[in-house]
C-alpha cells in the first residue's frame, strides 16, 4: 500500500498530507464511506460539527480495527460557539459525538468577526490544547489579517489554516502568508467541486502522464506542500484520489496549472461570511 507523506506541524505533531473529507456526506452514508477510505489507505479523516456526521466518523474509526493512534482525526468548532464558554462546551460535544478520547486537530471553522471576537475564541482553543485532549489547534477560512490578529494577541500559532484552494482559486497570497508565519495550508474543495476537471490544460497533462485530471490536480496540491482532503463516496474515486504518489509533475506542469487561477470561489468569502451557521465547508 502506498505510504502517504506526513507533514510536521509547528508543534511537532505529524499529519498525513492526504486526507479524506466528509463534507456533504449524509450521516447515514458516512460510516461506510470512512471505512472504505481507511481500507483504501487513508489515515486522515476531516469532519466538523456543522457536517452532522461526527458520530459516524467516530464509529468508523473504532470499527476499522486500525489503532487509534494511526488515524488522524480533525474536527471544527461550530460557528454558533465562538463565546469562550460555548466553545469549551462545543469541544466536549465533539469528543462525545466522536466517542474518542482525543482529537488530533481542532479548528475554528470560520472567523465570523460579526458574531464574536475570534481572538477570545482562540484563547479558549489554547485552553483546550493545554487540557491534552487535542493534539494541535488551528483555523479554517482565515485570511492573513485574521491570523495577524491572533499572532499579535495570543500565545499559540495556529498549526493549520484550512482554506479553499484549487487551480481556479490558488490563493497564493494566503498560502504565502501561512508559509511565512507558521500555519500549514490545508486545501478544501481541492477539485473546485469538479469544475477544474474539464480544464483542457489539466486534461492535456493528465493524458500525457496516463493519469486522470483529478489525480493531476491532487498531485499539484501535494507538490505545493499543502495538505489536501478530497471527498468522494464512490469506491473507485476514493481509490483513484489516493493513487497520486507514483508520479510527479514537472515545474512547467506546476506553473501551467497555477496559471489557471481565476480567483473563482465555490464557497463563501471569509470577509463576507458572518451567518450562523455559515455554509459548512
Amino acid at each position: 500500500m502506498t505510504s502517504v507523506p506526513n507533514i510536521t506541524l509547528n508543534n511537532g505533531v505529524e499529519i498525513p498530507q492526504l486526507g479524506f473529507g466528509v463534507f456533504q456526506v449524509p450521516a447515514g452514508e458516512t460510516k461506510a464511506a470512512v471505512i472504505q477510505a481507511l481500507e483504501a489507505g487513508y489515515r486522515h479523516i476531516d469532519t466538523a460539527e456543522l457536517y452532522g456526521n461526527e458520530l459516524e466518523v467516530g464509529e468508523a474509526v473504532r470499527a476499522s480495527g486500525i489503532p487509534r493512534e494511526q488515524v488522524f482525526v480533525t474536527s471544527k468548532l461550530t460557528n454558533a460557539a465562538h463565546d469562550p464558554d460555548d466553545a469549551a462546551k462545543a469541544f466536549d460535544n465533539t469528543l462525545a459525538a466522536l466517542d474518542l478520547d482525543y482529537v488530533d486537530l481542532f479548528l475554528i471553522h470560520w472567523p465570523m468577526p460579526a458574531v464574536g471576537d475570534y481572538v477570545e475564541t482562540w484563547k479558549a482553543m489554547e485552553k483546550m490544547y493545554a487540557g491534552g485532549k487535542v493534539r494541535a489547534i488551528g483555523v479554517s477560512n482565515f485570511n492573513p489579517a485574521h491570523i495577524r490578529r491572533l499572532l499579535d494577541n495570543s500565545d499559540i500559532i495556529p498549526a493549520v489554516n484550512q482554506i479553499e484552494v484549487h487551480p481556479y482559486l490558488t490563493q497564493e497570497d494566503v498560502r504565502a502568508y501561512n508559509f511565512d508565519n507558521g500555519p500549514i495550508t490545508e486545501a478544501w474543495s481541492p477539485l473546485g467541486k469538479g469544475q477544474v476537471l474539464a480544464d483542457p490544460v489539466i486534461g492535456a497533462i493528465a493524458q500525457r502522464l496516463g493519469k486522470t485530471p483529478a489525480q493531476v490536480t491532487l498531485r499539484w496540491h501535494i507538490q505545493l506542500g499543502s495538505i489536501v482532503i478530497p471527498k468522494s463516496v464512490t469506491k473507485s474515486r476514493v481509490e483513484e484520489n489516493f493513487a497520486i504518489f507514483d508520479f510527479e509533475l514537472t515545474p512547467e506542469d506546476m506553473a501551467a496549472i497555477s496559471a489557471l487561477n481565476k480567483d473563482q470561489r465555490t464557497g463563501p468569502d471569509p470577509e463576507q461570511n458572518n451567518r450562523i451557521p455559515a455554509p459548512p465547508v
